[in-house]
């Protein structure tokens, strides 16, 4: 990329900086708001159908999910179908679907 006199290249870099930035804290905000955690390393979430399992959760980084905001498309474990999931607060879950969701793990990445 070429710079320009007047500096346009790299204010447009930085607005995009700027920009993904706010939207990575958006999500952890959203993230920190259903669910009780900013950083989701075992996030227990729902699918669309209900089923609830565990995932990792961490804003701005999908690899095995698209992101629609703030919530995401993934492959649910439970059900073996292509959902889409949102985290859950585990305090708002009973003790037998916490454990529930904690024995049904989907794979490491994020």
């Amino acid at each position: 990329m070429k710079l320009r006199r007047d500096g346009k290249t790299r204010k447009n870099g930085r607005k995009a900086l700027i920009l993904g930035g706010g939207v990575t804290l958006a999500e952890a905000l959203f993230l920190r708001r259903r669910s009780g955690s900013l950083l989701g390393l075992r996030t227990i979430v729902r699918c669309h159908r209900g089923h609830l399992f565990t995932t990792t959760w961490i804003p701005g980084v999908s690899v095995k999910s698209l992101r629609l905001g703030p919530w995401r498309v993934q492959r649910c474990p439970v059900g073996h179908h292509w959902s889409i999931i949102r985290p859950v607060a585990a305090a708002k879950l009973s003790d037998a679907e916490r454990e529930q969701a904690r024995g049904r793990r989907d794979s490491r990445l994020p």
